[in-house]
């Protein structure tokens, strides 16, 4: 049984059971048990604080953990990143009130600074040699230049509303974050073959992220041009139609740049356009 890390609430939960959910893993939605088994998978469910995942994993309390890069960065705890799971992004930021002038990471010297990530500042702080004062708070940091408590912030910033709801704006990104999916580096043989059925069911997930499964009908005299457009994963399926003289089409296209070359089949002469989402893929 592979035993598994999670934050009990927030965005990173709901990522994080939705991944597993997509992953065919059947898991009781119960909040009140800390420790819940799959009823499909051999896996358990651990939830923990997310500041608790590093070190939980790391001890092997959980074989595995699913944690934000910035908690990971900040605990220092030795376990393996295993994958990058693109989900839950957000970046650390240092912030000052709006209307103050700003000249560089200098401006910190000397000032006070409130955060919850004093080991990522105080190595950025190092790194570009600011003196400054790190003063260690557990949420609402954002407050902390209007009270008075702080000079300037560190903290996470995804969309950046509630700086700008506290009037105050960012001036430096530390770091970029992500989740990650991390292990304990003792894992045994019989729990890394579990991890690798997890690990492929999980690429097959992320692998359909952002993607459409096209087809379309296409003049015989034109497959060769409207293939030549097409970034299909190897090379689009090509099948001739009841009727003579059309071609059926059949391709994935990235969400990125599907309007670009959706326009360009159109004026190739593609007609019958069928869009799909995708749920999973295995290349």
């Amino acid at each position: 049984m592979l035993r598994i890390a999670v934050q009990s609430k927030g965005r990173l939960y709901e990522d994080t059971m939705a991944l597993l959910a997509e992953s065919g893993i059947k898991i009781s939605s119960s909040k009140r048990t800390l420790l819940v088994q799959s009823s499909n998978f051999p896996v358990e469910i651990l939830y923990l604080r997310d500041d608790d995942i590093p070190q939980s994993v790391a001890t092997g309390v959980a074989d595995l953990g699913i944690v934000g890069e910035n908690e990971f960065v900040e605990r220092g705890e030795d376990a393996d990143i295993i994958r990058r799971l693109g989900f839950s992004k957000c970046r650390l930021s240092l912030a000052i009130p709006r209307a103050i002038e700003y000249n560089g990471p200098q401006w910190f010297s000397g000032k006070k600074i409130a955060t919850s990530y004093p080991n990522i500042l105080r190595q950025y702080m190092d790194k570009n040699g600011v003196q400054a004062d790190i003063h260690v708070i557990t949420g609402s940091v954002e407050i902390s230049p209007g009270i008075g408590l702080a000079d300037g912030i560190f903290d996470i910033v995804s969309s950046g509303s509630t700086l700008v709801s506290n009037n105050l704006r960012e001036v430096e990104v530390v770091m970029k974050s992500e989740a990650l999916l991390i292990g304990n580096k003792e894992i045994s043989d019989e729990k890394k073959s579990i991890l690798d059925e997890l690990l492929f069911r999980i690429e097959a997930v992320k692998n359909a992220e952002d993607k459409k499964y096209v087809l379309m009908n296409v003049p015989t005299d034109k497959v060769e041009e409207v293939v030549a457009v097409l970034p299909g994963a190897k090379s689009p399926t090509v099948m001739p139609l009841a009727q003579e003289g059309w071609n059926s089409v059949h391709t994935v296209i990235d969400e990125k740049s599907f309007w670009e070359i959706i326009s360009k089949l159109k004026e190739l002469g593609a007609q019958g356009i069928l869009v799909l989402p995708i749920e999973k893929m295995i290349l």
